[in-house]
């Protein structure tokens, strides 16, 4: 996917991820929407996006519907939930419901080609 051009969207604006992902895209030539809990109407927001960076700290938040077909989906969310089939009692889900988002998403971290349709 080429970055330089692309409509991109930032899901959180903390100094740690959030607004070093929006200035990394920046320096692609991306233009660059930073989202946070107060955006109205986050979901459009996101649909518009080619390329889409959540990093939100919600768990699984981002949704299969919210994704704007073939987007490229960079999920930099890192959440436990329980999952008493781990030894661990406990697994890492990122910020997008993986599951959906792999139906509408062109490419996914982890890193996944979708298959063409």
């Amino acid at each position: 996917m080429k970055i330089e051009g692309a409509n991109a969207v930032v899901l959180g604006r903390s100094n740690i991820v959030g607004m070093p992902a929006a200035l990394l895209l920046i320096s692609k030539n991306a233009t660059v929407t930073v989202c946070h809990s107060c955006t109205r109407d986050l979901p459009a927001v996101v649909r518009q996006a080619d390329i889409s960076s959540p990093a939100i700290g919600r768990t699984e938040m981002v949704r299969g519907d919210w994704i704007k077909p073939g987007a490229a989906i960079i999920d930099v969310g890192i959440n436990s939930i329980p999952d008493v089939t781990k030894e661990e009692g406990h697994r890492l889900v990122g910020d997008v419901k993986f599951d959906e988002a792999r139906e509408v998403a062109g490419f996914i971290t982890p890193f996944q080609v979708v298959s063409a349709r």
